[in-house]
């Protein structure tokens, strides 16, 4: 009993002293649902558009998928698993770099995560169009965006998990002469990489669905077709274009769980 009593004792200042932070945050959740003219009339009076064009698309168009829509798939796993490698190269030197407890000194460490933080705060869509008008229309702008967009993302939550690891190993190691590659190959890398590996198969799943917007705007893709379907108005053939991306979403979850799995 005195346990359970001490589980649901009263807050120190009472729950009252709660009450204007919540009036704080209903404030500010009020002002951006007036900003973002957020209405359930409008979603309602909508909704019979959205069944109509949801009707539309059915049946799918399913020999679509073999006459069409093989290349571009495969195309797409391409553009992720390559945006994804390269990210993981660009991320892995600067993690270093970014995190706190590794990184030289405070310069460093500050240079190296606003670069992270400019990397990631650009849209891959924006990056896409810069290397479209760089290198021309086609899959390896798609690359090259989510490359560097990724890179800033794996960075980030490299280093995080480099800032959150155990630092007893490394403290030893330091304190027996070891340089620091040495610290970094046999103290941090062998407690890191389980975490690093879900982020890279998290990395590949989102660059996945992402890969597939990027073709819409001419970086190569299912994505293309996808936008070839609505504007031509062959809504069947854009119901065979989605469920091809989800098919590529729903195995690479898969793969990515099971791999998961074998790590641990």
């Amino acid at each position: 009993m005195k346990h359970l009593k001490l589980l649901v004792q009263k807050p120190k200042y009472g729950w009252w002293s709660f009450l204007p932070l919540l009036i704080i945050i209903y404030a500010i959740l009020h002002w951006s649902a007036i900003g973002t003219r957020m209405s359930i009339s409008d979603l309602a009076a909508g909704l019979p558009w959205v069944a109509d064009f949801l009707s539309r698309m059915l049946p799918p168009n399913l020999s679509y998928i073999t006459e069409s829509l093989i290349d571009p798939a495969i195309q797409t796993v391409q553009i992720a698993l390559w945006g994804t490698v390269l990210a993981v190269l660009i991320a892995i030197p600067l993690c270093f770099l970014a995190a706190k407890n590794i990184s030289p000194n405070a310069v460093v460490y500050q240079f190296t995560r606003q670069t992270l933080n400019i990397f990631r705060g650009i849209n891959e869509l924006i990056l896409a169009l810069i290397f479209v008008a760089a290198v021309g229309l086609g899959p390896f702008a798609g690359v090259l965006a989510l490359a560097l967009h990724g890179a800033g993302m794996v960075g980030k939550f490299f280093a995080e998990a480099i800032e959150e690891m155990d630092q007893g190993p490394v403290e030893a190691m330091r304190a027996s002469g070891c340089s620091k590659l040495q610290v970094i190959i046999f103290a941090v890398i062998p407690q890191v990489f389980p975490a690093w590996i879900s982020i890279i198969l998290y990395r590949l799943e989102a660059n996945i669905r992402t890969s597939a917007v990027l073709g819409m705007i001419g970086a190569g893709g299912i994505g293309f077709e996808l936008m070839t379907s609505m504007k031509m108005f062959e809504y069947n053939d854009t119901a065979a274009c989605i469920l091809v991306i989800l098919g590529l979403v729903f195995m690479t979850d898969i793969m990515s769980s099971k791999l998961r799995q074998a790590i641990r």
